[in-house]
């Protein structure tokens, strides 16, 4: 498998990088900023889609394709929504090649250029909205809950595997509502469904607040998110959802009849989590051996290596094994009998502690004399020895308590690094030294937000929901705050 992977406490962006590499993950492609998903990492986030389609869809969500293409006359419909992604957008605006007359090669055909330009979708928003003009005439049509599995592309600069790369896979929802109260209850809906899935499948712990003004989608009256933290002290934003109000409605102007027949503007929602999710899982629980996967998400749960001389030893190992592996299968367990003659045992157990296979299973000659089977856990690296007539029952209780385990192990790590300070020369001391969420008061201006962000490089990641809001004085001004807020360097 090569060189062991760079040590997080080294240098923990070298050891990321690597570590989505050499888990076959992703790559980089031969389109700058764009990335290639390979088969392993595309079967991470195929669970994850089933995983979160299932909760949309249990919630009355349907799913729908809109155009990747968006005239550039649409995104300019709403103000804000342009100023806000206008500098992260690629542009069509030719729509044939042809070949140079002097021979040199393909070249843009100048007589064919666009009326129009077109936008490649950052975010589906205008092209969706000017559709539901069409779809929405009666109250009788609301709520419309769609949601699309897609590509977006905004043009980033600076890129890394999954976590910022110019173009992306994602889901983004659009609804419309008849009131106010309704649209935002569904804004709060989908984050508490988000919330689960970080927590329940990816093993995420994560915390549920709201942006800043200047944090918001742009367009957003309210955005709504939940944060992570990362082992290296900063902090991720995994998933948005957002209230748009009536500014999309009026935009396109979507209107619908109320019972009573009057023309009334719907309410809106958008939300969204992306590729970036890939990003908060590897970098939340793996270590300096490579991935460790929730079981709930890992693609092979089980992986079982014969260890034998000769075909005569691996034909009675194999015999043995079938069974087990049918059994665990009626359970619904993903499991991979490696029996490959190309590689040896050692090179098959550093891959599969590299791919952060949950649970591997050895198993040679004296285990099948002794009845039993050699069984590691990944996320502990532990070893036990197991008799051939519990191995089902433990192995389907150990994929649960792997499960819980990474995630308080996580918990843990996030809650310890969640510190209060009461001043700002605190708040710098523990920014450089410990890093993760700090808890601080804040005036509310946008004035003091940019200042600390340009002073310390560290945002207002958001403004915690629940709990008892304490009032207190801004760390930087002095002057009154509603409540805390937490800080964080993030990605």
């Amino acid at each position: 498998m090569g060189k062991k992977l760079t040590k997080r406490s080294e240098d923990y962006s070298k050891w990321y990088n690597e570590l989505v590499i050499k888990a076959d993950l992703a790559e980089n492609s031969g389109v700058r900023g764009c990335m290639v998903i390979k088969p392993y990492g595309f079967a991470i986030w195929e669970k994850m889609q089933s995983g979160l389609d299932k909760m949309f869809k249990e919630t009355g969500h349907q799913n729908a394709y809109f155009p990747l293409f968006i005239p550039k006359s649409y995104l300019s419909k709403e103000a804000s929504h342009v100023e806000g992604f206008a500098k992260e957008c690629a542009v069509v605006t030719h729509y044939r090649l042809k070949n140079a007359e002097d021979g040199s090669g393909i070249i843009v055909d100048e007589d064919a250029k666009l009326e129009e330009e077109l936008i490649v979708r950052p975010t589906s928003e205008t092209i969706i909205w000017d559709t539901y003009r069409r779809w929405i005439q009666s109250y009788r049509d609301l709520p419309l809950l769609i949601n699309q599995w897609a590509n977006v592309v905004r043009w980033e600069m600076r890129t890394r595997l999954f976590l910022r790369t110019a173009e992306f896979l994602w889901q983004e929802g659009h609804t419309a509502h008849s009131t106010e109260e309704e649209a935002i209850k569904e804004a709060e809906l989908i984050l508490d469904i988000y919330a689960d899935f970080a927590e329940n499948q990816m093993g995420v712990p994560v915390i549920k607040g709201t942006k800043t003004e200047s944090e918001r989608f742009a367009g957003a009256l309210d955005t709504y998110c939940i944060e992570a933290l990362m082992q290296d002290g900063k902090a991720l934003q995994a998933g948005t959802s957002h209230f748009l109000g009536q500014n999309f409605a009026k935009a396109f102007d979507v209107k619908y009849a109320t019972k009573e027949g009057k023309q009334e503007y719907v309410w809106a929602t958008s939300w969204g989590v992306s590729t970036r999710l890939m990003g908060a899982l590897i970098m939340t629980h793996s270590d300096d051996n490579g991935l460790v996967l929730p079981p709930k998400l890992a693609p092979i749960q089980v992986v079982i290596v014969p260890i034998y001389k000769g075909l005569e030893q691996l034909d009675a190992i194999s015999e043995n094994i079938e069974p087990l592996v049918k059994e665990l299968r009626k359970r619904d367990v993903s499991v991979k009998y490696d029996k490959r003659d190309t590689h040896k045992p050692g090179f098959k157990f550093n891959e599969y502690e590299l791919k952060g296979v949950p649970i591997r299973i050895a198993v040679g000659q004296r285990d099948l004399e002794n009845g039993t089977y050699e069984v590691a856990r990944r996320d502990t690296l532990e070893k036990s020895i197991i008799p051939a007539s519990d191995i089902v029952e433990k192995i389907s209780g150990l994929l649960v308590e792997i499960q819980d385990n990474i995630y308080q192990k996580a918990k843990s790590f996030r809650e310890s690094h969640i510190t209060e300070v009461e001043t700002y020369t605190e708040f710098k001391k523990v920014l450089d030294e410990k890093g993760g969420f700090i808890s601080a008061h804040w005036d509310g201006s946008s004035e003091t937000e940019d200042q600390i962000k340009e002073q310390t490089k560290a945002t207002i990641r958001c403004i915690p929901l629940g709990g008892n809001p304490e009032e207190g004085s801004c760390m930087v001004t002095g002057k009154p705050s509603a409540q805390r807020v937490l800080f964080a360097k993030a990605y």
